[in-house]
């Protein structure tokens, strides 16, 4: 789990700094900043889902794993969106209304939550079941 956990991770990282490289947007400590709290971000929903599928391992422990996993997505989806929706809308006021020097600064936590909640759902459990599936080591 922890592979899968990191490999979404990186995916968050790179999308925020491709599109900084794509629209020649410099990289300064503020950037640095924004992609420490995006990790953060992440993480902490990716750890959620996680933990969901792990207690559901608990008592659904003849089900495969694929199910367990879709199911604990399932069970989580709607917090996972309400609450990235929540941030996504004030960091979205911020930067309408932040004035000039948050620009740079909420834009990137805006590409931020956006890849993050979608990888915590998309990448990092799809990735545990297929890592689980193969190896049986996860």
């Amino acid at each position: 789990s922890a592979l899968a956990a990191v490999l979404a991770l990186i995916h968050d990282v790179a999308i925020v700094l491709s599109f900084y490289i794509l629209f020649h947007i410099p990289i300064d400590g503020t950037i640095i900043a924004v992609i420490l709290t995006i990790v953060g971000y992440s993480i902490n929903d990716t750890i959620v889902i996680f933990d969901r599928i792990r207690e559901n391992l608990k008592s659904a422990h003849r089900e495969p794993f694929d199910k367990v996993a879709n199911l604990s997505v399932s069970q989580t989806l709607t917090r996972t969106m309400n609450t990235s929706l929540t941030t996504l809308l004030t960091v979205f006021m911020l930067f309408v209304f932040g004035g000039e020097t948050l620009k740079d600064f909420t834009l990137a936590l805006i590409i931020g939550i956006i890849s993050g909640t979608y990888s915590s759902i998309f990448i990092a459990s799809p990735l545990w079941s297929i890592f689980r599936t193969k190896t049986k080591a996860f």
